[in-house]
């Protein structure tokens, strides 16, 4: 199951689903408020997230489930995985990506910010096509969920909480939102084995890694998912 970023959509996931398939299923979260769930209100709470998240999971079939989340995505994963395994269906894997550790989050006020410094905040990241940075109709109708995604990560409350499933955390080498040290620190959630990988590039590192990271992950889980 994979998780968006802030102000991300379901469709982010296809160019890792179509090289991790057909041995890995890739589920992706559609957070509400964009794209096919646009008419619904978004949500500015992880909690709130992670519980329908998580129920959703749940009322699936049994097969092995690991999460991947990337930015708040990496915060939200964590969080459901901290629900399943309360539910005694924990993760086998959980890969965390380009954001600190939960017990070192920043917090944040990008969520407080007009509609331009939001806009702003998005040229400074990456990720974004400029062409569409600079269309006004567009930016409209796509800034209502992006300050909701940004509410819900930069108000997150730090948390020690511990899984007992292996966990991978990766970031880029030039990221502003994560240092080595809060990366590191991913390694303090985890009773199992914990693996970090620092690549080269900034907060949107993986659109360059693909190949690499889908191989990480297909050879994490050899033997495991089925």
């Amino acid at each position: 199951m994979a998780f968006p970023h802030a102000g991300g959509s379901a469709t982010y996931w296809f160019p890792l689903s179509e090289r991790l398939t057909p041995d890995i299923e890739t589920l992706a979260v559609q957070y509400p408020g964009r794209q096919d769930r646009r008419a619904e209100e978004p949500l500015r709470s992880i909690p709130e997230l992670a519980d329908r998240a998580a129920e959703a999971l749940l009322a699936r079939d049994d097969r092995p489930l690991a999460l991947f989340g990337h930015s708040l995505g990496s915060v939200l994963s964590f969080e459901v995985a901290r629900r399943l395994q309360a539910a005694g269906r924990t993760p086998v894997w959980l890969f965390a990506s380009g954001y600190p550790a939960p017990s070192r989050l920043r917090g944040g006020d990008v969520h407080l910010r007009g509609d331009e410094g939001i806009i702003e905040e998005l040229r400074t990241v990456g990720g974004t096509d400029p062409v569409w940075l600079e269309n006004a109709e567009f930016m409209e109708s796509v800034l209502p969920a992006l300050r909701a995604d940004y509410t819900a990560i930069e108000t997150h409350e730090r948390g020690d909480g511990v899984l007992d499933c292996p966990l991978t955390m990766l970031t880029g080498d030039d990221d502003p939102h994560t240092t080595v040290e809060e990366a590191k620190a991913w390694g303090e959630h985890t009773t199992a084995a914990f693996d970090l990988r620092v690549l080269p590039g900034g907060h949107f590192y993986l659109d360059q890694h693909l190949p690499e990271i889908s191989a990480l992950i297909a050879a994490s889980l050899k033997g495991i998912t089925g």
